[in-house]
């Protein structure tokens, strides 16, 4: 682990809030453990061990029926922690890999089998070298003729240089942490609204509405964060995921108390109509319903 980044947090809060019989957390994350999964040599962090055991203890302990399990970028291509935590939970389980060109078909049906049901493509230059377009092309056709839908992940700031590409993707698209919004900027912000705008556009665009403890400026309990999270919720009801983000890689002040971010779920999804498509309906028909 490097020496400062910051371990989850060892005894998070019950949460007030229970979520619906069959509820997803549809981000999170599995971390080696190092000894058995190393983490990639080209890794710009090393986190602290997180394994399969420790995140559906932390599913139980909140009260969700299952996971979507992110591959992250300490782990590289390589997604056998990711399988290997799919494999052991009979069922209850999805997942997101990272691949890149060289994935061979015998690899893609192995984690098919497994339960992955996309790809993430990761447009943050601070986490990882982008890829070439004619490559993420060339992934997508693959991964589509299994099923798959591919994940993106990049900073609103960006949105303009990459936008022509995410509009020309032809399967369902997931847009990680609600498109990274600059919270002091205001949900009606020019660039918080042309991403609205792409969510308008495109039918098959879906959006997770996550991580308020990397967004937030006032901090727990991030009520800040939630007229964003709300907006999307509200605009879109058929095409919002959440999940906790768990382990929480890379936060930079404390490490967030998990039961405080789902005490979060009334405040951006204040009907249990919305509720149920949030955490189960949404969740369901682009990661099981298969």
């Amino acid at each position: 682990m490097d020496p400062t980044y910051i371990p989850f947090h060892p005894n998070p809060s019950k949460p007030k809030y229970k979520p619906p019989v069959g509820a997803v957390d549809a981000h999170c994350h599995v971390f080696g453990p190092g000894n058995v999964f190393p983490y990639a040599p080209e890794r710009k962090y090393t986190p602290c061990d997180a394994p399969k055991e420790t995140l559906f203890a932390r599913r139980d302990f909140l009260g969700f029926d299952k996971n979507v399990i992110v591959q992250a970028s300490c782990h590289s291509t390589d997604n056998r922690a990711l399988v290997d935590a799919l494999e052991a939970a009979d069922g209850r389980a999805a997942g997101v890999a990272f691949v890149n060109k060289d994935v061979t078909d015998a690899e893609l049906k192995w984690m098919d089998k497994a339960g992955v049901r996309g790809v993430r493509f990761n447009f943050l230059t601070r986490l990882v070298d982008i890829t070439p377009r004619e490559e993420l092309e060339s992934i997508t056709k693959r991964v589509a003729d299994l099923g798959w839908h591919i994940v993106i992940y990049f900073e609103m700031p960006d949105l303009p240089t990459f936008e022509d590409y995410f509009r020309s993707i032809p399967t369902a698209v997931v847009v990680d942490h609600m498109g990274t919004p600059n919270i002091a900027k205001g949900v009606d912000h020019p660039e918080n609204q042309r991403f609205h705008q792409l969510m308008e556009d495109k039918a098959n665009f879906y959006v997770k509405v996550t991580c308020p403890e990397r967004l937030s400026l006032a901090g727990a309990p991030y009520d800040d964060v939630v007229p964003f999270g709300r907006s999307l919720v509200e605009k879109f009801p058929t095409r919002v995921i959440w999940g906790t983000d768990w382990p929480h890689p890379n936060m930079k002040k404390e490490a967030p108390d998990d039961g405080i971010i789902v005490d979060m779920i009334p405040k951006i999804a204040p009907t249990v109509e919305l509720q149920q498509q949030l955490l189960v309906d949404n969740p369901m028909a682009l990661y099981w319903d298969k």
